[in-house]
C-alpha cells in the first residue's frame, strides 16, 4: 500500500506515452522508492548546512573575524 502511489503515477504516465502501464508502475515504484530513500540524506545535510552557517555568522559577530580562511581553511590569525 506505502508504494501504490509511485506505482499508480508511473503506470498513468506510461499509458499516456503509448505503453501497457506495467514498465511506467515499476518505475514509479523505483523512483518512489528513491525519493523516500533520499529525502531523509537531504534535510540532514541541509540542516547541517544551516547550523554551520547559523554558528559562522554567530562567531563573525561576536569575534568580527571569520574564523575561516579563503581556502576553506581554519584561519590562524589572531582575533
Amino acid at each position: 500500500m506505502a508504494n501504490l502511489f509511485g506505482a499508480l503515477v508511473g503506470a498513468a504516465i506510461d499509458r499516456e506515452e503509448g505503453g501497457s502501464g506495467i514498465k511506467g508502475a515499476i518505475e514509479g515504484t523505483i523512483a518512489e522508492y528513491a525519493i523516500r530513500t533520499l529525502t531523509p540524506i537531504v534535510a540532514t545535510y541541509a540542516l547541517g548546512w544551516a547550523v554551520q552557517y547559523g554558528v559562522r555568522k554567530g562567531w563573525r559577530a561576536l569575534i568580527g573575524h571569520d574564523p575561516v580562511g579563503g581556502q576553506g581553511r581554519l584561519s590562524t590569525r589572531p582575533a
